[in-house]
């Protein structure tokens, strides 16, 4: 129990510093990282904050997941949940500044891609399995037998340019955002000397069958005395 207590604190600190990370590079001012255009088109055109957006296509996504069969962790649906009310937090509540200058919004920008890699390794370290979006191409690769390189590449592109239709800010951020944060997120990784490989997900069918077997155990039991 104290392991999975010390893993339940990893996951909600990666959480809360990816959703740091995000906030920071919407607060750069410089052009929003593709799949944060898409959610803000989205919040522009249904008048629900950005983090709400975030958590019903997270939800959507998950689903989508699902039907394509990938497993799904407990990690997977805090990641749905909780990043969505971390940055409707810190966002509403003004916790953290708006560049105002090419400069300052360059330097938020990056240090909001390092943190955004600091909080998946926290989370990815929980071993509760990876978020809905990066499920999604997993999913995808498999599907298609593409590179995947090439089918996270598309997905982006496609979640862009549907922003952009929506009414998503672009600017040179955007660009830094799509080409910087493979960068950053790598740059965390070897600071923090994590290997995902090394990581063992535990997913929600297996504390299912867990629990059956546990429930089952002590029926037995109890039929026996």
């Amino acid at each position: 129990m104290k392991t999975v207590g010390v893993r339940i604190v990893k996951l909600f600190v990666g959480l809360f510093l990816f959703a740091v990370g995000i906030v920071m590079t919407i607060n750069g001012n410089l052009g929003l990282a593709p799949w944060d255009t898409f959610h803000q088109g989205l919040a522009n055109i249904t008048g629900l904050t950005i983090g709400r957006v975030n958590i019903i296509v997270g939800s959507i996504i998950v689903l989508f997941n699902c039907l394509l069969g990938e497993r799904i962790g407990w990690g997977t649906l805090s990641n749905m949940i909780f990043i969505g009310i971390f940055m409707d937090l810190l966002m509403l509540n003004n916790l953290i500044p708006i560049a105002q200058g090419l400069l300052s919004g360059l330097i938020m920008m990056c240090s909001g891609m390092f943190i955004i890699g600091i909080g998946s390794c926290f989370y990815m370290r929980a071993g509760f399995g990876s978020g809905p979006r990066d499920g999604l191409m997993v999913a995808l690769t498999k599907k298609t037998h593409k590179p995947v390189g090439l089918v996270r590449s598309s997905i982006e592109i496609m979640v862009l340019f549907a922003g952009y239709l929506l009414g998503g800010t672009l600017g040179v951020g955007t660009l830094v955002a799509a080409l910087g944060i493979g960068y950053f997120v790598q740059l965390a990784f070897k600071v923090l000397k994590f290997d995902v490989k090394s990581v063992h997900h535990r997913f929600i069918d297996e504390d299912i069958k867990e629990l059956r077997r546990m429930l089952s155990k002590t029926v037995k039991s109890a039929e026996e005395n």
